[in-house]
């Protein structure tokens, strides 16, 4: 049994407090460490942990090693180091290693850190991948577009998620990139269109998959972010056998051992599933409650369980489709807030208001809602998103 679990910024995002709630309640300890003062803690977020420090800079490895180092004083051996977040799976790796805790080291790391080694690992598992290369001048990215073509996508090689992706249309463009971050390692990737689907789940210590998912999504991250549109995913009662059997390969590729998965695919016209990346975290946003409430499941408890006591059961069938649904104050809607609860209240389930920093994908608030007809999911959102005029 793993007792104490330490967490890293428990308090972002803000409801992940439900999976530090539910170690405590598996029987473990939820220790965290962040770097708000405790008193600047939503008082939910400070109920589900049982200690919590505070430290100036979670970039600071040192501190964060004398913080760790107080909770092995108090309460012994630190069993796993978390923090379900992706922009800290570097830190997380190395404190697992000065730690000797189990997990991710930095040397597995480097798999789903580098755009140039992801895509490599599915190559080798059979999958078809868009033409890409790690270039780190502007003459290897000009020879690269001679061969691909325009247009391409460019992400930081070591980097994670779309943050700071970019569409390049033109041999201006690529120029425009490396004078903006001349010391940049990019990768190159072909542009592929396509529908966005995203596989996602929880696999347990074994690597067998707990629970699966499939998302379909309005437009890919970087369209959203860059243009401003509003966003609109749903869930899908029955995952296509396809992008299950790609997902599933995926997961096996990657050895993926207690953690979540979201993996990203496009759908194209000739019936492929071309996988874009694969993050070892829980799908961004609220889509571990569109889990919960697609499923009359509770992956909160499932994951905790998993970390605390080695196993756990989650028994569940896909009975509603959920779908999120994203607007902006930039824009105007046809509908009021309160016309979207008079009309379809009893299918809202959550209306959140979006953190400043997760706005550019996710919008400045959300509707989280459900049905077991994708039409009338399809025609909800379209009665949320209405523009105006």
């Amino acid at each position: 049994m793993a007792e104490n679990i330490v967490i890293l910024s428990p308090h972002f995002p803000p409801h992940y407090h439900r999976f530090w709630l539910q170690v405590k309640q598996a029987g473990g300890r939820a220790l965290g460490i962040g770097d708000t003062p405790e008193e600047g803690i939503a008082p939910e977020v400070r109920a589900s942990l049982s200690e919590y420090r505070s430290v100036s800079d979670l970039h600071d490895d040192e501190a964060l090693v004398r913080a760790c180092g107080w909770y092995t004083y108090r309460f012994g051996k630190i069993e796993r180091f978390e923090s379900l977040n992706e922009y800290w799976l570097e830190t997380e790796a190395r404190i697992r290693e000065d730690f000797n805790i189990p997990g991710p080291r930095p040397a597995e790391i480097e798999r789903v850190r580098r755009k140039s080694r992801m895509k490599e690992i599915f190559r080798a598992a059979g999958l078809p991948t868009a033409p890409g290369r790690r270039v780190g001048s502007l003459e290897e990215a000009r020879a690269f577009a001679a061969e691909a073509g325009f247009p391409l996508i460019a992400k930081p090689d070591a980097g994670v998620g779309a943050r700071n992706a970019h569409r390049i249309e033109s041999e201006a463009g690529l120029a425009t990139l490396f004078t903006a971050q001349p010391n940049e390692e990019w990768f190159l990737e072909a542009f592929v269109a396509g529908e966005l689907h995203s596989f996602d789940g929880l696999a347990d210590r074994e690597g067998r998959p707990l629970f699966t998912a499939a998302h379909v999504f309005s437009q890919g991250i970087l369209e959203t972010v860059r243009e401003g549109r509003d966003l609109f995913y749903y869930s899908l009662r029955e995952i296509p056998a396809g992008l299950e059997e790609a997902g599933l390969r995926s997961v096996s590729a990657f050895a993926v051992r207690e953690r979540f998965f979201h993996i990203e695919f496009f759908h194209t016209a000739d019936g492929s599933w071309v996988p874009l990346e694969i993050n070892l975290r829980p799908p961004g946003g609220w889509t571990t409650d569109m889990f919960n409430y697609s499923a009359d499941a509770d992956i909160y408890r499932a994951w905790a369980e998993l970390l605390v006591r080695g196993e756990t059961t989650l028994p569940y069938r896909r009975l509603y489709h959920s779908g999120y649904c994203s607007r902006r104050r930039s824009r105007r809607y046809a509908h009021t807030h309160n016309d979207v609860i008079s009309r379809y209240g009893h299918h809202i389930l959550q209306v959140e208001t979006v953190p400043p920093v997760l706005s550019g994908p996710l919008g400045d608030s959300g509707y989280l809602f459900r049905s077991p007809s994708l039409e009338q999911l399809q025609d909800i959102a379209r009665f949320i998103q209405q523009p105006a005029g």
